[in-house]
């Protein structure tokens, strides 16, 4: 092991900075990547060529994992701790080949209450600082994309207003050298798309240009926003174009956090170059004053956007403190977005370890979110099929849906948690048995990690594992990773083996013939345990919309909170017999996917009264960061 296990342990950022790293080029060559596969970032991080891809196709799959958990306190559960904990376990203590695939996580959260996602104690991805902060700039490559779409749009009505069809065609068409016109590549899919058919500008007839070149958007149609990847309440809702140049197109916009961009969704589901581009290509940002919709390529920018976003399509190979490598890639939010790391990230991992290998990926938050996106819109777009679902639960969060008192982030926990409570707990094990059921739904098997605390009891973990047992879990396992490293997940490790030997017999929640309440309701009461589904009037005019736009083949991409089975996150346990409110469907054309809002959902979180930004500083003397968790 890399680093040495000492008690008690130490943070997260000590542990990371004292553990003897591999040159990440001794970790590529693990996997049979030379050093030409790689674009390294330094010593320790390297971007994966895409062309890896081709190279190995005839290569059988491995093993394919998700980790996913009940539903979570706010604090977590430690999911990703556990992601990496199997992962280490499977190759470093059972000498398997193995990858883990995660999520690069937003600086949002990393400054504000949640911290870093490298995963914790003696099961990281590291060095947990480049990790959790920049990493290799893709999040920086989603947001510039996102807002030159934005620039682009208001910078477009800008032109649109101040002049008239003969000065827009000769800006978008001026004579070259030899003093003829031409049409660039992204003109000539418009053309397509509007069906005209043309060699050259000159041969546009005054209507065609006017049809061309003047897409006359509707302000009050645009639902493209700006983005940063910064947690900042105050930008949720502003007003643009109050300088003097833009008088009398100011209009009221807001700003998103980077990962819930539309860009980030696509970065997560392309299947390479090409699929990208296209997917950029078909991003709907509004309509027209006639009521049609329109896009990246029709605005112009889908080729630059694509060139923004051509490194940030290669998974950065980093490693954990075992050694064993790990890919990281993408970073869409569970609960606003799909939740799930790349579909290219997967492909390429899963060629790598081969048929006798193992890769372990995780979704966002419960099985209630990440993973019923996993499943019916990763695995859609990918066309894989996972062999096991571990489900991680913790008993003080079982207890707290069993009833125990609230948990709050940065307050000490009540004795209800820290002792043990067996009636309690069982009250709890509702949860636990829906997000097994969730597994098992997609024909599945699924295995429960009991992520161990030094405050559970033998009875408790017992209880538990008794449980999970009765609602069709293959196992239920305790785990110690936190404290012991991949050492501390060996059983657990053991377990998934077994369960990916057994059948599977996958399947989705619903075709995607289905129309688009019909799909809602499914996921309402199939996951959520709803009784029906209640559409405000704006969720019912998009349902309408979007059929007649024929944006209703689209799988669902539910937008909740992540507390809670129920759209309300007081509500815990396993709740059944309410009604679902959808207040708005929002379409992602480019991603492929629809997104009803279920409740209040924000796209854009703020930082808590004391962020954890306090703790974060550098030490000058060494250049280490210092306090990021």
């Amino acid at each position: 092991m890399p680093v040495k296990r000492v008690l008690p342990v130490p943070s997260e950022i000590e542990i990371s900075q004292a553990a003897e790293l591999l040159p990440i080029i001794e970790v590529a060559a693990g996997l049979g990547l030379a050093e030409d596969d790689l674009d390294l970032y330094g010593r320790t991080k390297a971007k994966v060529h895409l062309d890896v891809l081709e190279r190995l196709k005839d290569r059988p799959l491995g093993r394919y994992v998700d980790v996913t958990a009940i539903t979570p306190t706010p604090l977590g559960e430690g999911k990703t701790t556990t992601t990496v904990g199997l992962c280490q376990a499977l190759g470093a203590h059972l000498g398997r080949r193995a990858v883990i695939v995660i999520r690069q996580p937003s600086m949002g959260p990393t400054f504000g209450i949640k911290g870093g996602a490298a995963g914790g104690g003696y099961s990281q991805v590291v060095p947990m600082e480049d990790f959790n902060l920049h990493l290799t700039g893709d999040i920086h490559a989603v947001s510039i994309a996102h807002n030159l779409l934005a620039a682009a749009l208001d910078t477009r009505i800008l032109h649109e207003f101040y002049q008239d069809d003969e000065k827009l065609f000769n800006s978008f068409c001026p004579p070259e050298k030899e003093g003829r016109c031409r049409f660039t590549p992204t003109m000539l899919r418009r053309l397509k798309r509007l069906g005209i058919d043309r060699a050259s500008p000159e041969d546009l007839t005054p209507d065609e240009r006017r049809r061309m070149f003047r897409l006359d958007i509707d302000p009050a149609s645009i639902t493209w926003t700006r983005v940063v990847d910064v947690n900042d309440r105050f930008l949720r809702r502003i007003k643009i174009g109050l300088g003097p140049e833009e008088l009398g197109l100011a209009r009221e916009t807001g700003y998103d956090i980077s990962v819930a961009s539309e860009v980030m969704a696509i970065l997560a589901l392309a299947s390479g170059l090409e699929d990208m581009r296209e997917r950029l290509g078909r991003m709907v940002f509004g309509t027209n004053k006639a009521g049609e919709p329109l896009t990246a390529e029709d605005l112009g920018v889908a080729g630059a956007l694509a060139v923004l976003m051509k490194d940030a399509l290669m998974p950065t190979l980093m490693q954990t403190l075992e050694g064993t490598p790990a890919m990281v890639h993408a970073g869409p939010f569970a609960n606003i977005a799909h939740g799930n790391s790349s579909v290219i990230a997967d492909q390429i991992a899963l060629r790598l370890v081969g048929k006798d290998g193992y890769v372990v990926t995780e979704s966002g938050f419960g099985a209630d979110c990440g993973l019923e996106k996993f499943m019916n819109i990763k695995c859609r777009a990918s066309g894989l099929v996972p062999h096991c679902a571990v489900v991680v639960a913790t008993i003080r969060a079982l207890k707290m849906h069993g009833g125990g008192p609230k948990v709050l982030a940065g307050r000490p926990l009540a004795a209800a948690y820290r002792q043990e409570n067996l009636e309690l707990l069982a009250k709890g094990l509702v949860n636990l048995a829906a997000h097994i059921r969730i597994v098992r739904r997609f024909g599945v098997p699924a295995v429960v990690a009991v992520n161990r605390f030094t405050s559970d009891t033998d009875a408790e973990v017992e209880l538990v594992r008794r449980a999970a047992l009765e609602a069709g879990a293959e196992d239920a396992v305790a785990t110690t990773h936190w404290t012991d490293g991949g050492e501390g997940a060996v059983a657990l490790a053991k377990a998934v083996m077994a369960a990916c030997e057994k059948p599977v017999r996958f399947g989705f929640l619903y075709p995607l013939d289905w129309d688009i309440k019909k799909k809602i309701e499914t996921i309402a009461a199939e996951i959520y345990g709803a009784a029906g589904v209640d559409y405000e009037p704006a969720a019912e005019a998009k349902v309408a919309l979007y059929t007649r736009l024929g944006y209703d083949r689209l799988p669902i991409c539910m937008a909740k909170t992540h507390l809670s089975l129920s759209h309300n996150p007081a509500w815990k346990g396993a709740p059944t017999g309410y009604r679902l409110p959808v207040r708005d469907i929002k379409a992602s054309v480019g991603a492929g996917f629809l997104y009803p809002l279920c409740g209040d959902m924000r796209t854009m979180p703020g930082l808590p009264t004391r962020p954890a930004f306090y703790d974060v500083d550098l030490d000058p003397k060494t250049g280490r960061v210092v306090g990021l968790s």
